[in-house]
């Protein structure tokens, strides 16, 4: 295919952020996803992201296309123009890209978890089963 000067296979890499902060960009092309971990921490690396709008995840993490591209899933062609769009010059900022993956950090996430099972406690007291479901 005449792309060996441009990709390197390097096999297992116990750490790979410091691949990943270097790199000009961080294309997800899955089909289906969770949560894209591997989103946010591109982002945490500063890394700009193009990604799928793969069902459950991308759309969520990059709220709709604000913090880089979302492309249908299963084309191809806007996924190549999304990339190149980026590469010239159309993505976001590092310090952006930092600030939004903190969103996603222990020290955010740990609090909204606990108000969340809080409520659900209260709201479970003196219930019924049924009620609690």
């Amino acid at each position: 295919m005449g792309v060996e000067a441009d990709i390197a296979f390097l096999g297992f890499v116990e750490n790979p952020f410091s691949y990943m902060r270097r790199a000009a960009l961080f294309v997800l092309s899955s089909r289906y996803e969770g949560l894209a971990n591997v989103l946010i921490e591109a982002m945490a690396c500063g890394t700009p992201v193009v990604s799928t709008d793969a069902p459950y995840g991308p759309a969520e993490i990059l709220e709709g296309g604000r913090w880089g591209p979302l492309v249908p899933v299963g084309d191809a062609e806007a996924l190549a123009a999304a990339i190149v769009g980026c590469l010239n010059g159309g993505a976001v900022s590092t310090a952006e890209l930092e600030r939004r993956a903190d969103d996603f950090s222990v020290e955010r996430l740990v609090p909204v978890y606990e108000d969340l099972f809080r409520r659900m406690i209260e709201k479970g007291k003196g219930a019924t089963v049924q009620e609690r479901v």
